[in-house]
């Protein structure tokens, strides 16, 4: 059985241990010791990191017994006396993490009624998962605001210790049917609730925390949420995305979201009106390259009139829409290619005789470039766009 050595000390950055075994694991090593200060991933809560007599601990894990703590490390260990070291930044986050997490559960609950049934702390974002039928912005808010006062308050935090009747009689949040002594986190005047894993001595050391998000999950409603040096990490972002906002539209940082706003309607006015001169243009070219192609076949559908024109700044969407325009006119055969830009697009009016997808591949063996499309429309690109006019001119002579 390993001593925990956290279970009353999560501060303990150093200690001295004993390896009992060390086995090879595939290209890692499995240590045990008789005692540790190392957490093992658990509960929502990733394990530690740190280091056996100067060889990395890669990963910690807790046997499927519970009796036992695994360290996995990248060398090998003699059985005797270790000194061991917490990567202690990594330590002291998720201390700070998981501590929050405790304190927004009890608000949630004390406040809404919401109780907590899952935590997760991951490598930028903490959550928890909130059974409610609606949980507002609001209710964030006020839950922030609460338990910001409570860290300001800087309340003590203790790990008790007592049988399940014991800690359901002093008020625990969450009870618990396993047997023995079970270990519990206190925040004082606010919550009890067992855990076995790592946390600060009071509230004050959380400093700030912050609520980041609020999806719908199901059946449950999931909170996202930053501590610690996370939260001052998250606040610096958040000014210097802000900072350069207000540089680039050229207002005060509290400006910002009325002039986007502003910004955000102007362009999808200019938006809506660029779409109507492009569809007013590719009518019109589509008119003058059509009477420019002749009359092939006037009354024949299986011989369409063949439209060939290298577009200018022939953008994928312009070339898609000047091809509906002409393929919309009587018996109609378009290739089109955009200059400068290597897009090309085959189109043919419904129930002409040629296969557009087909013609595509067929003369793509023929220059470098890739595409592909059904019997009525085909749409690719060149490798080199400078090929634009002789693909099209291949591609005519196969019609013809």
């Amino acid at each position: 059985m390993t001593e925990r050595l956290y279970y009353r000390d999560s501060f303990l950055r150093e200690f001295d241990a004993t390896v009992t075994s060390c086995e090879r694991e595939g290209d890692r090593f499995k240590v045990t010791l008789d005692r540790t200060a190392f957490y093992p991933s658990s509960g929502g809560q990733p394990h530690d990191l740190g280091a056996l007599s100067g060889v990395p601990v890669t990963e910690v894990v807790d046997s499927p017994d519970h009796q036992t703590i695994v360290h996995y490390t990248s060398a090998e260990l003699p059985a005797g006396p270790v000194r061991a070291t917490i990567d202690w930044n990594r330590r002291l986050d998720h201390m700070q993490q998981h501590t929050v997490q405790h304190l927004l559960s009890a608000v949630f609950l004390d406040l809404f009624q919401f109780p907590t049934i899952s935590f997760h702390l991951g490598r930028e974002l903490s959550t928890i998962d909130l059974s409610g039928s609606v949980v507002s912005a609001s209710n964030l808010d006020e839950a922030e605001n609460r338990a910001n006062a409570l860290v300001f308050e800087n309340r003590l935090v203790a790990i008790r210790f007592g049988t399940a009747e014991e800690l359901a009689a002093a008020g625990v949040r969450k009870a618990v049917d396993r047997e023995g002594v079970l270990r519990a986190v206190e925040i004082d005047g606010v919550d009890l609730q067992p855990c076995g894993g790592t946390h600060l001595a009071s509230t004050g050391q959380v400093g700030l925390l912050l609520l980041r998000g609020l999806e719908r999950r199901r059946d449950a409603w999931r909170v996202s949420f930053v501590a610690g040096g996370r939260a001052l990490e998250a606040a610096r972002t958040d000014f210097q995305a802000l900072a350069k906002s207000s540089e680039l539209l050229s207002c005060a940082r509290t400006e910002v979201p009325a002039v986007l706003a502003k910004t955000l309607e102007e362009r999808r006015t200019q938006h809506a009106y660029a779409k109507k001169l492009e569809e007013s243009l590719a009518n019109f070219q589509a008119d003058a390259l059509f009477a420019a192609a002749g009359t092939a076949s006037p009354a024949n559908t299986a011989q369409p009139r063949v439209v060939a024109s290298l577009v200018e700044n022939g953008v994928p969407s312009y070339l898609a829409l000047l091809a509906s325009k002409l393929t919309a006119k009587a018996s109609v055969a378009a290739l089109l290619a955009g200059q400068g830009s290597g897009h090309v697009v085959f189109a043919q009016t419904k129930g002409a005789a040629h296969d557009m997808g087909a013609l595509m591949r067929d003369v793509l063996r023929e220059f470098p470039g890739k595409g592909g499309g059904s019997r009525d429309f085909a749409q690719g690109s060149l490798s080199d766009p400078a090929q634009a006019e002789s693909l099209l001119s291949l591609a005519k002579s196969k019609l013809a």
